[in-house]
């Protein structure tokens, strides 16, 4: 397996974020590394998300940073010069496949279906994204494609404290994303001190 996806694999869990403000990418991505999650997916959702992961970058080079919510070739160019290290989609977009791999950048692109899991696999990949997971099947959808499938997947989308063991559980599943752990309201407030402990939380699953 890839280098970076074992290290994706031991964290359990990957924080998906939403930054409204860049100026608060370097102290999340500090609570963040002293809380036993050093790994961050920063949604493309808002404007602020290219300088916030430039910000992470800068305060912490150990940090693994994946782009999400990546939509556009434009929007790939963006995070990788903004240092990523991986990018995820929500859907399966060949032509963002396409021009990832030529730029040499690893992808974790979006499927909920066997047709999509099958198109994945014409373009050689086999670490995929579950999204939105719950809404998809949850974890009996998970069981049935990885039954046809020789894949691992990052389920995403309505995953929380209640139900990530039944993901985790699953020898398919190779971690899952959730933002349960980094809400909003406290980010913008920036309640470092909070966040602290839903990281710390969310860590020892």
């Amino acid at each position: 397996m890839n280098t970076l996806l074992e290290k994706i694999k031991r964290l359990k869990v990957v924080p998906v974020i939403t930054i409204n403000d860049a100026a608060h990418g370097a102290p999340l991505a500090k609570v963040l590394m002293e809380n036993g999650l050093p790994c961050a997916e920063v949604t493309f959702r808002t404007p602020a998300a290219v300088q916030a992961i430039k910000n992470m970058r800068a305060a912490y080079p150990d940090l693994l940073i994946a782009a999400g919510t990546v939509l556009t070739t434009q929007q790939v160019d963006q995070a990788i010069d903004a240092g990523v290290d991986f990018i995820v989609s929500p859907g399966f977009n060949p032509k963002i496949v396409t021009y990832c791999q030529q730029k040499n950048v690893i992808i974790i692109p979006g499927v909920n279906s066997p047709s999509l899991v099958e198109q994945a696999l014409e373009f050689n990949l086999t670490t995929l994204k579950f999204f939105p997971a719950e809404a998809s099947g949850g974890t009996a959808m998970l069981k049935a494609l990885s039954a046809v499938y020789p894949v691992k997947f990052m389920p995403t989308g309505g995953i929380g404290l209640n139900n990530i063991a039944q993901y985790t559980a699953l020898p398919s599943v190779l971690v899952c994303g959730g933002s349960w752990m980094v809400p909003n309201s406290l980010i913008d407030s920036e309640n470092w001190d909070e966040l602290a402990k839903l990281v710390a939380e969310a860590a020892n699953i």
